[in-house]
């Protein structure tokens, strides 16, 4: 299931303040981040983006 599109207008990465990208791979879904250096990767679970960087990963 994808997020609406208004809220991917609205949501940035905590860390540095980039858009995110959604990621829908299988029943893999994720947000990454777009900033030069950043690139973490927020998971999203039952519909609800998990934007703690804590919880984020780096893209391998």
């Amino acid at each position: 299931m994808s997020l609406p599109s208004f809220l991917l207008e609205i949501l940035v990465c905590p860390e540095c303040r980039s858009p995110l990208d959604e990621e829908i791979e299988g029943e893999a879904h994720e947000l990454r981040c777009t900033g030069e250096g950043c690139g973490l990767v927020y998971p999203v679970r039952d519909g609800i983006p998990v934007l703690l960087v804590d919880e984020a990963r780096r893209p391998s």
